[in-house]
């Protein structure tokens, strides 16, 4: 299992539509094959800063899959207009001991 971590800095005074188009864009991301969970939270510091975090099977099914799909246009078009920088996406696995 990968976690997918990125913070979204949103517009501000946009988060309240990008909170609605984030509910429209859950569900195209939900039903890529290796996808297993997605959680998104807002900063309570930084109202505008959210974090996104999606586990995937691998990082191939979020790189290649899901970003090489016609899906992914969809998604861009629904959320990449609301960040400003754009945001640094990286991926973790397990720490085992």
């Amino acid at each position: 299992m990968i976690l997918e971590h990125a913070v979204l800095p949103v517009l501000p005074g946009q988060e309240a539509a990008f909170e609605t188009a984030f509910g429209q864009a859950r569900s195209i991301i939900s039903a890529m094959p290796g996808f297993r969970s997605l959680a998104l939270r807002r900063s309570l510091e930084s109202p505008n800063l959210y974090l996104l975090l999606v586990e995937w099977d691998s990082v191939e099914d979020h790189t290649e899959g899901f970003r090489g799909s016609p899906q992914y246009d969809e998604w861009r078009a629904l959320l990449h207009h609301f960040y400003d920088p754009f945001p640094v996406v990286e991926h973790y696995a397990d720490v085992t001991f």
